[in-house]
């Protein structure tokens, strides 16, 4: 498993090339932002029809996870589904693939602004989570520390070899973590935008996702 080790806030995490952030010392697995559902969705509101396969993908990638860290619990962090329709009509075989993966496990919802929580699933649902020196959210708040939250869905954009190179990636501050969106149809907002870069601290870092998850100084816009 080609992780990236970092220490926040006193807790050894890891970065996986999914998007999941693994606490060895917890057993804890933490995933953000899975959107399951979203192409039921987009053609439930007369959006662009989209091949309907991203949820058998994201569990796809949860399961092998999973099966690497086997983690005795599993947060995911808010924006599991991209509505409350989209859980209630999970269909039959991927609702009990899903079953089958909690299976054995704390599973914790935190509650996200598409979804106020699979209730019907099981499980733990909570607005937040404080766990040792961390707090689990789902959107970031100002003025806190040993934060993990998601929602923003961060990607970053590099020069590389004359090109540019855009890749899903953790945020990173001293004060903060932001992880990346894990589901197979989401996308991205640039870390440089306000939004992301009011949040960071100057000496914020970005882990970028691929198949070596690389961490570099955090890209901000040039003035």
């Amino acid at each position: 498993m080609n992780s990236l080790p970092f220490d926040f806030r006193g807790a050894s995490l890891h970065a996986l090339p999914s998007g999941a952030l693994w606490w060895p010392e917890r057993a804890l697995l933490c995933v953000s932002d899975l959107h399951l559902g979203k192409s039921d969705r987009m053609a439930r509101r007369g959006g662009p029809m989209l091949p309907p396969y991203e949820t058998q993908e994201t569990l796809d990638r949860l399961a092998a996870d999973l099966a690497a860290t086997e983690p005795r619990e599993v947060i995911c962090l808010g924006d599991s589904f991209d509505d409350l329709a989209a859980s209630r009509d999970m269909a039959t075989p991927l609702r009990e693939r899903l079953l089958g993966l909690m299976a054995g496990r704390r599973w914790v919802w935190i509650l996200g602004n598409h979804d106020p929580g699979p209730v019907d699933l099981g499980g733990t649902h909570l607005a937040d989570y404080a766990l040792g020196p961390l707090t689990f959210r789902h959107i970031a708040e100002p003025g806190a520390a040993g934060e993990v939250s998601g929602h923003y869905h961060p990607k970053a954009r590099v020069p590389l070899r004359g090109r540019s190179l855009s890749r899903r990636c953790f945020l990173l501050d001293e004060a903060r973590l932001i992880l990346p969106a894990y589901g197979a149809y989401t996308g991205g907002l640039d870390c440089a935008r306000p939004e992301l870069a009011s949040l960071m601290g100057a000496r914020a870092e970005a882990i970028l996702l691929g198949p070596r998850p690389v961490r570099l100084p955090m890209p901000r816009q040039r003035g």
